[in-house]
C-alpha cells in the first residue's frame, strides 16, 4: 500500500557542490536536511539519460551485443543502448542508436517504460523501447566503439541470465518486459517508425 504523501521521507538540499565534471559525467556532493532535521552528505552522478532497444527479428529472435565494458574489465551481453544527445527525444535516440550500433532500422516502435538502474548514486533514467519490422543495413559505430552482434531467443537469454553470463541490469529489465509482454500481461502501444 502506497502512502498518500511521502513528505515524511524527503531529504531537502542545503548545499550542492560539483566535485568533478568530465566529458560525460557530472559528480556532485550535496549536504541534505534529513526528515528528522539532521544533516547528511549525498554523493551522486548526474547523467544525461539513455535508451535501451529490444530489437525483435521477424523470426522472434533478438539482436544482441557483446561489448567490452572497461569498469568491469569484461565483455558484457546487452541489448543495444546509448545516451541521449542534447534536446534529443528518446525515440529519436533509440532509432539513432539502433542504426549506429546494429545497422538495423525498424518499421514499428513501442515505448515500454523507464528504469533507474543505480538509484543510490545516479539519477540516470533509461527508457526502454521495443523495435520490430527490422531491416538490416551497415552499422555506423562511433570511433573507438567495438561491438559484436549476435541473435538469441528469449529462452537462450534467460538461460544466460540464470547461469550468470548475462548480468547487465538494463538487459535483465528488458527480459522482464519481454516475458510479460509475450505472455500478454504487459501491453505495448506500437507506432510507425517514422
Amino acid at each position: 500500500m502506497t502512502p498518500k504523501s511521502d513528505a515524511h521521507l524527503h531529504e531537502e538540499p542545503v548545499r550542492s557542490e560539483q566535485v568533478y565534471r568530465g566529458g560525460f559525467l557530472d559528480v556532485r556532493r550535496d549536504e541534505v536536511r534529513l526528515p528528522d532535521g539532521g544533516l547528511a552528505s549525498r554523493e551522486y552522478i548526474v547523467h544525461p539519460g539513455a535508451v535501451m532497444i529490444v530489437p525483435i527479428l521477424d523470426d522472434g529472435r533478438f539482436v544482441m551485443e557483446r561489448q567490452f565494458r572497461y569498469p568491469l574489465h569484461q565483455v558484457m551481453i546487452e541489448f543495444p543502448a546509448g545516451k541521449l544527445d542534447n534536446a534529443e527525444s528518446t525515440l529519436t535516440c533509440a532509432q539513432r542508436e539502433l542504426l549506429e550500433e546494429t545497422g538495423y532500422q525498424a518499421a514499428e516502435w513501442a515505448r515500454a517504460g523507464v528504469l533507474h538502474n543505480a538509484i543510490a548514486y545516479s539519477d540516470e533514467a533509461i527508457e526502454i523501447w521495443f523495435a520490430r519490422g527490422l531491416t538490416a543495413g551497415p552499422s555506423r559505430l562511433d570511433d573507438g566503439e567495438f561491438i559484436e552482434l549476435f541473435t538469441a531467443t528469449l529462452e537462450e537469454l534467460e538461460g544466460q541470465a540464470c547461469r550468470g553470463e548475462l548480468t547487465d541490469a538494463k538487459t535483465l529489465i528488458g527480459l522482464l518486459w519481454l516475458r510479460h509482454w509475450r505472455e500478454g500481461r504487459w501491453l505495448l502501444d506500437w507506432r510507425p517508425g517514422g
